[in-house]
């Protein structure tokens, strides 16, 4: 099948064939692909967009560099929240491999964006990284004074198995100075962090 008409599957409402058109573009793809891709983002078809999110992270390493520069630049804050979604799948595609610090970098902007949903899908990213965010995540939750933002790297915390974690979320457990709601979610990221240790022991 054509780059074309795997595109065109993109937005098929099957999502087997969607997931299917997304693997063989990223086999088959040239010099054109990534960018085709980072165009669909601005697309107003939500199935469409999000599949192209979705293929962007099959992809891999070589969307990043794309991803960063889109999530910096552009106007549209539902396009930089998709770029910082694209860069969670790719984490999640490829979890075998060293994720570039171009990435973590370009996600470490994103957590400070003013809109919502974009600093939000850059903690949920940089959760999905992992240890090698973790540093990122430490530092913006110590800095920021947004509770949501707050909140939501607690719970991305809550999946990456480190001591410096356990310390950091025991640490707001045990804090009664902090807003209540950071601290409750502090307590249920340490007791599941404590479920995950106990079930890989």
């Amino acid at each position: 099948m054509s780059l074309d008409n795997l595109f065109a599957q993109l937005k098929h409402p099957n999502p087997n064939l969607r997931k299917r058109a997304r693997q063989e573009i990223a086999e088959q793809r040239d010099e054109k692909t990534i960018p085709r891709l980072m165009e669909n983002l601005e697309d107003e078809d939500m199935v469409y967009r999000r599949a192209s999110v979705k293929a962007l992270g099959v992809i891999g390493v070589d969307s990043i560099p794309y991803l960063v520069e889109s999530l910096a630049s552009k106007e549209d804050a539902t396009v930089r929240a998709s770029c910082a979604k694209a860069l969670a799948q790719v984490a999640v595609n490829h979890p075998d491999e060293p994720f570039p610090q171009q990435g973590i970098e370009g996600l470490r902007q994103g957590v400070d964006d003013e809109n919502p949903v974009v600093n939000l899908s850059s903690v949920m990213a940089l959760g999905a990284i992992g240890n090698p965010a973790l540093d990122v995540l430490l530092e913006a939750l110590n800095t920021t004074d947004n509770i949501a933002v707050g909140v939501a790297i607690v719970n991305a915390l809550g999946g990456i198995n480190d001591n410096l974690v356990r310390e950091k979320l025991t640490q707001m457990s045990n804090d009664d100075f902090i807003d209540p709601y950071l601290k409750e979610s502090a307590v249920s990221a340490l007791s599941r962090l404590e479920m995950v240790a106990k079930y890989n022991s």
